[in-house]
């Protein structure tokens, strides 16, 4: 079920939004929300969220085992469960491809395996519970329900952020609800679905039918707006679903956080990805970069262990060749910008060329992280780069539609908030929801339900992953 379907906006949220609200207790709201994150979840793949139950009592399981007796094995029999479970669904054909590759011939027949919606995110915050367990962080949690709400949680169940046990901990037992706060949660929502149904969609449409098509008809400017509209639409498409989540929590009394913080505003490598997918970012900090040793064993070891994480930054979001060589790819320029890089970037008296700097690796990267066959990847790059090209131009595909909200959407994606504090402030702004908002989410919402209604492109990017 998606944020953005008719079905969750018309009837499943407004249900439990008016169930949560009357029934008392927070127990009693918890299993609530746990049944309609079960429900949520089984409403697309409802052999699958039998998968999220297994994963809960396992990890259950394992964490009361792992806090009697902290012992390495325990944790990395747990560890190698998880990521067990996470390797069959995702990457055990990428093995069998690697087989048939080194064999020189189809040596083994790919399995015909579908990926469990979200199984990447509820995987990851079920291992950050056990590892806060293990580290003597946390205490292991004895109610299973909230374990289960706490890994199942449907607002950011499918598409995160990625929630951290320890920031959620203490709020699955006690939290706050506010008019103001549940005000300020709707607002975020609406924005978000505005992000998504406005500009991601139409992007999305116009993204899919050009490479739908032979890219080596492209010529280099149709390939060019290509990217930059895919640019457009995962950022919107994803920190559209993140600022959802997000209201959803608020709504619910949970305080998740942010995911995004205007990433294409960024004049470095190292800060786009402080600002892009923030979750994830900290989740590998925490858990993968500083137990590999971080910065504290020396320079060599610090750029292995960088390069380490984005490689498996890269892996996490897909099994294709294509996310390996991504994640490479930023490792790469990490690892410069950390050497020497950095330093250059930091002297320079022209910010606008490390801002030009930072979008042509983001850009490019993102033709890595969209072409998923190598021989389309080969044929785009020549498009863009070697000025190889075809009859195909940008009139076939954009038309007026198309071109006004691209320009509203490279304002809105940083510049003008950056240009105007105000406006950032007005958008992020939790004490108080006035005639403005208002106004704001009507105008959002009505806009968006005449799109839903009218159109049935409506994908989300990161399902997938």
């Amino acid at each position: 079920m998606l944020f953005s379907s008719l079905v969750f906006l018309w009837y499943f949220l407004p249900i439990i939004c008016l169930l949560y609200y009357i029934i008392p207790g927070v127990g009693r709201r918890n299993f609530l929300l746990l049944t309609a994150s079960l429900f949520f979840y089984a409403w697309g793949e409802p052999k699958y969220v039998v998968l999220m139950i297994i994963s809960i009592a396992i990890n259950y399981g394992f964490g009361i085992l792992i806090f009697k007796k902290p012992k390495p094995l325990f944790l990395w029999l747990c560890v190698g469960v998880n990521l067990a479970l996470l390797g069959y669904y995702k990457y055990f054909n990428l093995g069998i491809w690697a087989v048939n590759k080194a064999a020189g011939r189809a040596l083994l027949e790919e399995w015909d395996i579908a990926l469990p919606i979200g199984i990447s995110f509820y995987t990851f915050q079920a291992l950050s519970y056990v590892l806060d367990v293990y580290r003597g962080d946390i205490k292991a949690q004895r109610n299973p329900w909230n374990l289960a709400l706490y890994i199942s949680f449907f607002p950011q169940l499918i598409a995160g952020p990625i929630v951290k046990y320890h920031d959620i901990e203490r709020q699955l037992a006690k939290r706050s609800h506010s008019w103001t706060k549940a005000a300020y949660g709707i607002k975020r929502f609406t924005f978000g679905l505005g992000k998504k149904v406005i500009f991601a969609n139409a992007f999305g449409s116009v993204v899919d039918d050009m490479l739908s098509r032979r890219i080596y008809y492209m010529n280099t400017k149709l390939a060019g707006f290509v990217i930059l509209l895919y640019a457009m639409q995962i950022y919107y498409d994803f920190s559209g679903y993140s600022d959802m989540a997000i209201g959803l929590g608020k709504l619910f009394g949970f305080d998740f956080m942010e995911n995004f913080n205007y990433p294409y505003l960024s004049k470095s490598v190292r800060e786009f990805w402080r600002r892009w997918h923030i979750s994830l970012s900290t989740w590998f900090k925490e858990y993968v970069y500083i137990p590999l040793g971080g910065s504290r064993r020396g320079a060599l070891r610090t750029y292995v262990n960088l390069f380490v994480v984005f490689m498996v930054t890269g892996l996490w979001h897909g099994a294709g060749a294509n996310f390996v060589l991504w994640g490479m790819y930023y490792g790469v320029f990490i690892v410069a910008e950390r050497l020497f890089l950095g330093k250059l970037l930091e002297k320079n008296p022209f910010p606008l060329l490390n801002h030009i700097y930072t979008m042509a690796v983001v850009l490019s990267g993102w033709v890595l992280f969209r072409v998923e066959k190598l021989r389309d990847l080969k044929n785009i790059c020549g498009v863009l780069f070697l000025g190889v090209g075809g009859p195909f131009s940008i009139s076939m595909f954009m038309d007026t539609r198309i071109f006004v909200l691209l320009a509203l959407a490279l304002m809105l994606c940083g510049p003008l908030q950056a240009l105007c504090p105000k406006l950032k402030d007005w958008l992020y702004r939790e004490d108080q929801v006035g005639a403005a908002d208002v106004a704001a989410m009507a105008g959002i919402l009505s806009i968006c339900l005449v799109l839903l209604v009218c159109n049935t492109y409506n994908p989300f990017i990161y399902f997938r992953f």
